[in-house]
């Protein structure tokens, strides 16, 4: 277990390759008109990278601590979330049970790269996502009963202990961006289980960093979002012992589409550009939506450059997503 420099002393399991880079995005850019940089968490590393390898790097930490033997937790049979927690905790010699919404579908995308690696996957037999959290309590019940140790984790590993992975990203692009001389006005992400956002605002806070943090939700309504985001920064914050945000966290509404886990033609379009401009794919689910929101708020005249995007990986969603 290892520390991040600048951060308060947390136990820390290195998964992840990092830095990521930060690089401009010239065509993308000018296309748009306003100077765009990408922080490239695709690249983390660790599967087929992502966001997610950062909260992980400190939520199994926390569960070796604890002395636990058994992962569970769960998200939708396509969650980059639960495939990704499968693959870290398989890695450090833990079982793990991954709880999906709705009923069995055939293996494909991040359901066939869990059962690669032999995790349980079991099916919550309703269609709302909400019945993950409760089955994967009641799974966890049942392995304290056999005598197991296990470490039940929510969707998206939205916690505080998750949050202080992007709370270290904080301190790591701030690095970044002082090597480069660059001062964004803005952070823009996709927000969906919140931990994300959470972390970068706690991050952003505490190191004065003077960009605000944008979340484009794909999945809840804002106000859930802002809620949701708000608690778990001040939790983080305080679990590391630094002050706590004091402003409410800001998110943009209206690129959901068709729903969560669909594509959407604004998403659709905005990932077109990116991959002909900078030759980078963007996953339907959570990327392009988000990269869609920020292209809308320039249309508006509602950004002023230079951005940072943060590029939160979900390769395997490119073929599975209709």
């Amino acid at each position: 277990m290892t520390s991040v420099a600048g951060l308060p002393a947390k136990p820390r399991i290195r998964l992840g390759t990092f830095p990521t880079p930060l690089q401009p995005a010239p065509r993308l850019s000018a296309v748009a008109g306003v100077e765009i940089w990408l922080k490239r968490d695709d690249l983390t590393g660790f599967g087929l990278g992502g966001n997610k390898v950062r909260g992980l790097e400190f939520l199994l930490a926390d569960a070796q601590r604890r002395g636990c033997d058994h992962l569970v937790t769960g998200g939708g049979p396509g969650s980059n979330w639960a495939m990704l927690a499968a693959l870290a905790a398989r890695t450090l010699g833990m079982d793990t049970v991954l709880v999906c919404y709705g009923t069995p579908v055939p293996p494909v995308g991040n359901m066939a790269l869990a059962s690669m690696i032999d995790a349980e996957i079991r099916f919550t037999g309703d269609p709302d996502r909400a019945s993950v959290d409760v089955v994967v309590e009641r799974v966890a019940d049942e392995l304290r009963a056999a005598g197991r140790m296990p470490y039940p984790l929510g969707r998206g590993g939205a916690n505080p202990v998750g949050a202080l992975g992007y709370l270290a990203a904080s301190v790591e692009m701030a690095a970044q961006l002082t090597d480069l001389g660059l001062a964004p006005t803005a952070l823009w992400l996709p927000t969906g289980s919140c931990g994300t956002q959470a972390g970068l605002v706690a991050g952003a806070h505490w190191l004065r960093c003077g960009y605000e943090v944008v979340g484009v939700t794909v999945s809840r309504p804002v106000a859930e979002c802002v809620n949701r985001i708000a608690t778990l920064a001040a939790a983080a914050a305080e679990d590391i012992g630094v002050p706590g945000p004091c402003n409410e966290p800001v998110v943009v509404d209206g690129h959901i589409g068709p729903g969560y886990g669909k594509r959407s033609a604004d998403g659709d379009a905005a990932a077109q550009l990116v991959a002909r401009t900078e030759g980078l794919f963007l996953d339907p689910i959570f990327g392009a939506k988000a990269m869609a929101g920020l292209l809308a708020a320039i249309r508006r005249g509602a950004v002023v450059g230079p951005v940072v995007f943060l590029v939160t990986g979900g390769a395997p969603t490119l073929f599975t997503t209709p």
